[in-house]
Order: C-alpha cells, then structure tokens, then sequence
C-alpha cells in the first residue's frame, strides 16, 4: 500500500535536508577561516602567543590567561577534527551532524510515542 502524500511529502523533506546538512558539513567546512573567531580574538587582545619548548605561551595581560580546557577537551571530535588528526574537519562535521539528527529523532520519536499513548 502507497503510503499518504503528506508522509512522502515530508520524507522528501527531511531527505532533502539531510543532504544539504551533510553536504554544508562535510564539504564547506574545509572552506571555514583557521583563524580565531570573534570570542578567541576578545579574549587574546593584549597578550602575544609566544612558541616554547612547553608549547605555546601567553605574555602579557589578557582573558585568556585564566583559560582552561573544556571537559570535553580530550573527547574524540574536539577542535573539530577526529582524534586530533588535521583534514578531518569535514568527517568530524559529519559525524556530528548525524549524531545530532539520531539524538534529535531519537527523541522526538520517544516523545510521540508517549504522547500517543496517553
């Protein structure tokens, strides 16, 4: 049996948006800017990044020498790459995208069901 044209219509859609999602963070993330964003830029003002033999240092006085990592700082898809492998941001957009729409749905399925029985 052909299922209502409202579910295809809707399928469609939700198709639709997959692939544009995934193709937006798969493929144009690769053309996003390396440089800090507005936050980062704010918060470094009035310090300069200095290399040594620890890594990079601040000197000066800034926000940003109260900076700690995140929590999530060591999770595999932190800084937007795949266990800190560089040219995986598009993979790690990916990933991301289909872990959000399976948690989103996921949800929204479990909502419905409850909801319907009631």
């Amino acid at each position: 049996m052909n299922a209502p044209a409202g579910n295809r219509k809707a399928a469609g859609f939700f198709a639709g948006f997959l692939v544009i999602a995934l193709l937006v963070a798969g493929g144009l993330s690769y053309f996003a800017s390396s440089d800090p964003d507005g936050l980062d830029s704010v918060t470094l003002s009035g310090c300069d990044v200095v290399e040594t033999d620890a890594g990079e240092q601040l000197e000066g006085a800034c926000i940003a020498q109260n900076a700690t990592d995140s929590a999530a700082a060591g999770s595999p898809l932190a800084d937007y790459a795949i266990g800190g492998v560089e040219g995986t941001v598009g993979l790690a957009g990916v990933i991301g995208v289909i872990v959000t729409l399976a948690v989103a749905g996921g949800l929204f399925w479990f909502l419905r069901r409850r909801s319907a029985g009631d």
